[in-house]
């Protein structure tokens, strides 16, 4: 047989048989295998590609977000400055920067990537919430910054106060695109208010309540201003002569309101011009009465303090239209003049007002400040005046028409005096009360009116009552906190702690300070200067007391109601350079609703410590 050289494309036995199917079809398999590889290998980087260009396209969408939200936020903040300050063309420029931010991030918020990832379960949470939170800042620029530049006039102290006079007319023209503006920052709040909170991600958490805040605040502003463009000009007169009797209270000396009516006098309002005359030491309303009924409530509350023919006991409750009304029909009883509301203040904002117009000079070239105004009217003028009470009385009425009759003058800044007397009525130091049915409701919805209110949510007032007829509350420092367990069941314990300091000096004060006149049928009478007070718990609609303790003793307690409100009583006795810790064990209904804590306006400045879960209905 010839010898023919080896085929190497031949298949043999050795090599690859095409007689030989099992070999031929591993050998196809291999292949496939190693093409399903090689595809793989090629759609696994395409996806990851895909994956990584979604995943940077978001991250650019979310760098965006994050950087317009903060801007346009930054913008709404220096709009509400500029709002604040009448300039309406500082505020357009602004609103414009805050619109322009607040687009660029909601449409970086509803991207592609950003819409698709926020639809993920649980994951989606914290992109949801920046949505949410983007939208928001969009609708503040567009539907409530916008339309508040065109009425920033309206808002302008230097523009509504000149020349002494509040211009009402521009307040009442201004009011129907207030009103409408006002009604569209309370439907941003809720919405604000709604926003999801995300599973993770604190700054967006961080984020959330930011902006909560601040939609707070604009719809707080525009709110007040609308109320005020709607009370303002017929309480100023614009439709008419308005008059009010206007008391100055003494809060070294406490009472429900803040402090004893101290004098009074009669403010006067023509086309939003004030003037004030018949100013007077308390002791004109000597004898006077009132004829008016507060109802059988207030009767059995307070009936035994006579308030209808006492002044020095007419505001012991602190719901503060009970005293206005008595104040009014008093001085009507007494005077034959009925005025069409009440207005009340005291030393502290009288510092306020003096902070924001300057001091002034008494006649005899005395200085009065904003610094001493406070010391000089509740201390000074004690030891100043020990046992001469008509000069004393003359001296504190001669002060207060002085810095009133500043303050209704030609003013440098009116932008000053309107914060100053806004801080007061925030604080309760300044409140209003309307002989109109009308404005006395829109009056209610603001601090001016300073009431007890008819509600059940969870509720903690505690109210300083002198006892001993003296000044010691000058010296009275108070810490107040409202503690509660959680919203489970239908009642929840809680407990409400007052510490009260007596920080007189060590030393002899004038006994008109430091005796106790309204102590007069007690035998065993307390050293001098030591504070005796009725202090009261206005709790919760429907709270039970469990008990009470000063300083870890059980004490006796009154009980009554004011305003549907259960009313706690204890009376405690505050040595000089001691103190007394009141605890008040309550069983309250685990009601929904912020819990509020109002602060009696005396001369110390007290921040409550509020422990209370906000239960949802």
């Amino acid at each position: 047989m010839p010898n023919y050289p080896r085929n190497p494309f031949r298949r043999g036995s050795n090599d690859f048989d095409d007689d030989n199917p099992e070999s031929d079809n591993g050998d196809v398999h291999r292949r496939r295998l190693n093409i399903f590889n090689r595809r793989g290998a090629i759609v696994a980087g395409l996806v990851l590609l895909v994956v990584l260009a979604f995943g940077s396209w978001l991250a650019y969408e979310a760098v965006q977000a994050k950087s317009n939200l903060e801007q346009a936020r930054q913008a709404v903040r220096e709009a509400r400055e500029s709002l604040l300050k009448g300039d309406s063309d500082a505020t357009s420029q602004w609103v414009d920067k805050a619109e322009g931010h607040a687009n660029k991030a909601r449409n970086a918020t509803h991207s592609l990537p950003w819409n698709i990832s926020a639809a993920i379960p649980w994951l989606g949470s914290p992109l949801k919430t920046g949505q949410q939170i983007a939208d928001v800042v969009q609708a503040l620029a567009v539907d409530v910054m916008q339309p508040s530049a065109d009425v920033a006039e309206a808002l302008s102290p230097d523009r509504l106060l000149e020349g002494g006079r509040v211009d009402v007319q521009l307040l009442r023209d201004s009011a129907p695109k207030l009103n409408e503006i006002s009604a569209a920052a309370a439907e941003l709040e809720d919405q604000a208010n709604a926003i999801g909170e995300p599973t993770y991600f604190s700054a967006l958490a961080d984020a959330r309540t930011q902006l909560q805040e601040q939609s707070a605040n604009v719809t707080g502003l525009l709110r007040y201003t609308d109320l005020a463009a709607k009370l303002a000009p017929p309480m100023m007169g614009a439709d008419g002569p308005r008059s009010y009797f206007m008391a100055f209270q003494t809060n070294a000396e406490a009472r429900g309101t803040g402090g004893l009516l101290g004098g009074f006098g009669v403010l006067r309002f023509d086309n939003g011009k004030p003037t004030v005359d018949n100013l007077g030491p308390n002791t004109e309303l000597h004898g006077a009465s009132s004829s008016l009924n507060l109802g059988p409530e207030f009767a059995q509350q307070y009936g035994f303090a006579n308030p209808f023919t006492d002044f020095r006991n007419s505001n012991f409750s602190a719901h503060f239209p009970y005293a206005a009304q008595i104040w009014r029909s008093m001085w009507a009883e007494q005077s034959g003049m009925t005025v069409d509301g009440v207005i009340a203040i005291d030393p502290v904002a009288l510092s306020y007002i003096l902070g924001a117009v300057g001091p002034v000079t008494m006649p005899d070239g005395e200085r009065i400040t904003q610094d001493n105004v406070v010391e000089l009217t509740e201390s000074t003028a004690y030891s100043r005046f020990p046992t001469d009470q008509v000069a004393r009385k003359q001296y504190l009425q001669d002060i207060a028409s002085e810095v009133v009759t500043k303050a209704t003058g030609e003013v440098k800044s009116p932008r000053k005096l309107l914060e100053a007397l806004g801080k007061a009525a925030s604080e309760g130091r300044i409140a209003v009360w309307s002989a109109s049915p009308e404005e006395q409701a829109l009056l209610e919805e603001t601090p001016l009116a300073h009431v007890i209110p008819d509600d059940p949510a969870p509720y903690a007032q505690v109210v300083v009552n002198n006892l001993g007829g003296n000044k010691m509350d000058y010296y009275l420092t108070r810490q107040i906190e409202y503690a509660a367990d959680g919203c489970e069941g239908e009642t929840r314990k809680t407990t409400v702690t007052v510490n009260l300091s007596n920080e007189a000096p060590d030393g002899p004060l004038p006994d008109y300070v430091a005796g106790f006149a309204g102590l007069e049928n007690i035998a065993n009478k307390p050293p001098a200067g030591t504070n005796v007070a009725s202090v009261s718990l206005v709790a919760t609609q429907g709270a039970d007391l469990v008990g009470a303790v000063a300083n870890g003793q059980k004490v006796p307690i009154f009980t009554g109601v004011d305003r549907g409100h259960p009313v706690f009583e204890a009376q405690i006795a505050v040595p000089k350079g001691d103190s007394v810790e009141l605890k008040f064990l309550l069983e309250e209904p685990t009601t929904a609703g912020e819990p509020r804590v109002p602060i009696q306006p005396l001369v110390d400045e007290v921040t409550p410590v509020i422990s209370v879960p906000d239960c949802e209905a």
